[in-house]
């Protein structure tokens, strides 16, 4: 039986609906499990439910990071925020730490991880933290356009067997302080935690970078997705 996958959905402020980028979807298809997308919910008992029928869990891009999960005003003009999103993700997040569910993030997902379990974001690089590295590509978006080092003996380097690796990136916000029961597995050129990770978990990791559009041409993206996918189905 492939592993059934959790994935949080997109909210469309303009269409007022959810919706979904196939490239999640398919990618987990290609690496051997089977997706299903939650509604956007926030009954806690119905979302406790769902994520214990699934698999394992994945923490999608979209939408900023409210800031006020880790105590901060924010940014004026600067931050777009789903508020029913934060909190089912909320207790999806705690209820897949408290069973042991694998649980991958990607760009928002790193985010939203770090932030909830006590770290803290840069809520806009551009104004917080400028850099000559692009973090904010133009299409297509499954080219790479920088790098990350990868922490040697970390999970993701017993994956990849590699200390360096050219991403994709797509975001505005990033991590800033690491949260206290989390470490990094991977930093970008200009020193931004791109990949981290949950000691002791059966399977928490969360990059910055985008496997979901590049899984079809980068062996490490699919790696990535496989490497979930295997440990939900253990």
């Amino acid at each position: 039986m492939k592993p059934i996958i959790g994935l949080t959905p997109l909210w469309d402020d303009d269409k007022d609906s959810i919706w979904m980028l196939p490239g999640y979807m398919d990618g987990i298809v290609r690496a051997g499990g089977t997706p299903v997308m939650f509604p956007l919910n926030a009954d806690e008992a119905e979302l406790v439910r769902l994520t214990g029928m699934c698999d394992g869990i994945l923490l999608t891009g979209g939408h900023d990071v409210s800031p006020e999960i880790y105590h901060e005003e924010p940014l004026a003009g600067l931050v777009s925020a789903c508020r029913m999103r934060d909190d089912m993700e909320k207790v999806i997040l705690k209820e897949a730490i408290k069973t042991d569910k694998p649980l991958l993030g990607i760009c928002r997902g790193i985010q939203f991880i770090n932030a909830v379990l006590g770290g803290t974001l840069y809520q806009d690089l551009p104004g917080q933290r400028p850099s000559d590295i692009d973090h904010h590509q133009q299409p297509p978006y499954d080219r790479p356009v920088h790098r990350v080092s990868i922490v040697g003996d970390s999970p993701l380097y017993n994956l990849l067997k590699t200390e360096d690796l050219a991403v994709n990136s797509y975001h505005h916000q990033a991590v800033k302080d690491l949260a206290p029961s989390l470490e990094s597995m991977a930093l970008s050129e200009d020193g931004l935690v791109e990949a981290l990770f949950m000691p002791h978990h059966r399977f928490l990791w969360a990059v910055q970078w985008h496997p979901e559009f590049s899984y079809m041409t980068d062996e490490a993206s699919l790696q990535i997705l496989e490497a979930f996918i295997d440990a939900a189905g253990d």
